[in-house]
């Protein structure tokens, strides 16, 4: 699982640097995105630690265990889901935002 927490970061970021910033200052001219992008990036951390968290206390043994394949790949599925969405969500909601206000 961490090598999916880190590599999705990863994409999490990028995709926040290059969608929703890009989006956002075609829209304001201040450091409001740039300020955005701390927020949101600081705020998908505490979602990897948990799934990291929920698979690092493991054993060899336990992580070996068949019973433990489907949510482990339920979980890879939904981090990557968030990894991926989530920018271009969060982009969507911004632009709506700066539309009404």
């Amino acid at each position: 699982m961490s090598d999916h927490v880190a590599y999705g970061l990863l994409v999490y970021t990028a995709l926040q640097i290059f969608v929703t910033v890009k989006a956002l200052s075609e829209g304001s001219s201040t450091a409001l995105p740039y300020l955005a992008l701390v927020v949101l990036v600081a705020g998908i951390i505490p979602v990897c630690r948990w799934f990291e968290k929920r698979w690092a206390d493991l054993s060899d043994a336990e992580a070996s265990d068949p019973a433990f394949a489907a949510p482990f790949r339920r979980d890879v599925l939904t981090l990557w889901s968030l990894a991926i969405g989530l920018p271009f969500g969060l982009t969507l909601i911004f632009k709506m935002l700066l539309e009404v206000f």
